[in-house]
């Protein structure tokens, strides 16, 4: 094995550094993971360029990464179901496994977790990489290494839709185009959706969106939230969606969530925004309207890469860019461009 694991460590605000790290060994229940493919979140620039999200703060220095894939390369004592040279998608997130939440199947909100590069917790973005065997998942043949690191933020989608109980034939709203609206929008149509509405600000994004299989598309830029409702409404043949999915935190874009909604319907709030928001509470509260969150995801690789080995769900149409692990500053600052859906790295 080479003795090089260069790293991507993320020191402070604009200080990313590429440096060698000690390559990790596995312990009796982990493997190791020479690291191929990973995915920059959006999450990943925000450290670099804030250096925290919420109470989560870079104190000491931290690998970035976390949307995942690569090929086993050490196996422990204890690992039965992995072997050498097996492709596999990395759930980022190591939940305690004891808690109540863990014991009733919604690991994501386990307190203990510890999910890649969120501080003090190191990332991915490395040559060489150890992870609990149980949260490794093997990829079908017909799977590449960047539909792999994709499991990851197609996830949340999954999860999105789980928790706004999208159902055959419903109208759903998506609010946001950028990364995880539109596999939003892909994951709403696979499982059925009936119809899909997508805004935006962007006319490139939601052109893409309309390509991947929206049903209509609108651009709210500089529209009150009266002409936008009135416009989903219209899109809608005249109806009023039973989900929507907010995937933009801003508070116009909640506010029309919440009067576009049908009464008794579901908003899930994906978007993550300012820490208070303004927002007609009544109008949710009297027509049965409800506000749920979401929090990563809980119990959905499984479902991902089914949906996309069997073909139910493709992401080929997902806009790219690619580049090198020694190229990594020049991936963050080409994700902040956001002209293309996702940025890979290859280690």
């Amino acid at each position: 094995m080479s003795e090089d694991n260069l790293s991507a460590v993320l020191y402070g605000v604009d200080d990313l550094r590429l440096e060698q790290v000690a390559i990790p060994k596995p312990g009796p229940k982990q493997v190791q993971i020479r690291v191929h493919t990973v995915g920059i979140c959006g999450s990943d620039v925000h450290y670099w360029t804030h250096g925290s999200i919420g109470p989560f703060v870079v104190k000491e220095p931290m690998i970035v990464g976390h949307e995942t894939s690569g090929v086993v390369s050490e196996v422990g004592s204890e690992v039965t179901h992995l072997k050498v040279g097996d492709r596999i998608a990395m759930e980022p997130g190591l939940p305690c496994k004891l808690c109540e939440h863990c014991k009733t199947g919604r690991y994501n909100l386990c307190p203990e977790m510890k999910f890649f590069a969120t501080p003090p917790i190191n990332g991915t973005l490395s040559r060489y990489v150890v992870h609990d065997a149980d949260f490794c998942f093997k990829l079908p043949d017909n799977l590449s290494f960047e539909d792999g690191a994709l499991i990851e933020p197609l996830s949340v989608a999954i999860h999105s839709c789980r928790r706004g109980n999208v159902q055959m034939g419903h109208r759903v709203l998506v609010c946001g185009a950028g990364p995880i609206g539109v596999l939003n929008l892909l994951t709403a149509k696979a499982v059925g959706a009936g119809k899909v509405v997508i805004t935006d600000l962007d006319e490139g994004r939601l052109a893409l969106a309309k390509k991947l299989g929206a049903d209509a598309t609108i651009n709210v830029k500089g529209k009150s939230i009266e002409t936008v409702r009135a416009e989903i409404i219209t899109a809608l043949e005249y109806q009023q969606p039973q989900v929507c999915i907010e995937c933009t935190g801003a508070q116009p874009s909640i506010e029309t969530a919440i009067t576009t909604t049908k009464s008794g319907g579901v908003i899930v709030l994906v978007g993550l925004g300012a820490d208070r928001v303004d927002i007609p509470i009544i109008e949710s509260a009297t027509r049965e309207v409800d506000m749920r969150g979401i929090f990563r995801y809980v119990n959905c690789y499984p479902t991902a890469i089914e949906l996309l080995s069997s073909g139910k769900l493709d992401l080929s149409g997902l806009t790219r860019a690619h580049y090198k692990l020694e190229e990594t500053l020049e991936a963050f600052k080409r994700t902040q461009k956001a002209d293309v859906i996702k940025v890979f790295i290859q280690c």
